[in-house]
Parts: structure tokens; C-alpha cells; sequence
């Protein structure tokens, strides 16, 4: 750590950059300098790591919701067999749940 007057500054090790050259069209190298030109970025390195952790972040939940279906599914079939239906009575019963979900709502409201 270093000291300086009262403030402390910790030690960060930056990651090891590496330069890579990507193909862009022509409107998405033009998005990449209007928003570096608009101060909303400083760099266009900037923009592209940052959509670059959003790709990661989606790939990650993605991973999640396939972990999840899996999971759902082996619960369905460890359930037993299918059984028939009654579609009526199915909407009926949706029907019901849903004019009391929309009578609370309304409760809260007024």
C-alpha cells in the first residue's frame, strides 16, 4: 500500500492488455465514434469491452436457464406419468387466479 497524507492507495495489479483487430461495418465503426465523439465513452476500447462483459454476462445466464430446464425437466419426468386434462376446467381455474390477482391489485390501488 502506498501513503500519501491521510489517503491510503492499494496496489491493483491491471490485467495484461492484448491489442486484436476486429471487422466492423462502416455504421457500427460510425456508432463506435459518434458515442466516443459525444463523450458517452472515452475510447472505442472502452465500448467494446463493455459490450464484450455484456456478451460474458449473457452467456453466463444463458448457461443458468439451460441448468434450470434441465433441472425442470428431470423434476417433470421423476413426477410419474402425464394425465389427461380437463382444458376447461384449466381456464376456468386460470381465469379465478387471475380475477383475484387483478382484485388485489385494484385493492392496493384505491
Amino acid at each position: 500500500m502506498l501513503h500519501s497524507s491521510n489517503i491510503c492507495y492499494q496496489r491493483v495489479l491491471m490485467p495484461e492488455i492484448k491489442k486484436v483487430s476486429v471487422a466492423l461495418t462502416g455504421e457500427q465503426v460510425m456508432t463506435l465514434k459518434t458515442a466516443v465523439e459525444s463523450g458517452e465513452y472515452a475510447t472505442t476500447s472502452e465500448i467494446v469491452r463493455e459490450a464484450l462483459r455484456d456478451w460474458q454476462r449473457k452467456r453466463e445466464l444463458h448457461g443458468e436457464d439451460v441448468q434450470r430446464l434441465r433441472q425442470l425437466w428431470s423434476e417433470g419426468k421423476q413426477s410419474g406419468p402425464a394425465t389427461p386434462a380437463n382444458l376447461r376446467k384449466v381456464r376456468q381455474k386460470a381465469r379465478q387466479r387471475l380475477q383475484k390477482t387483478a382484485s388485489r391489485q385494484l385493492a392496493h390501488v384505491g
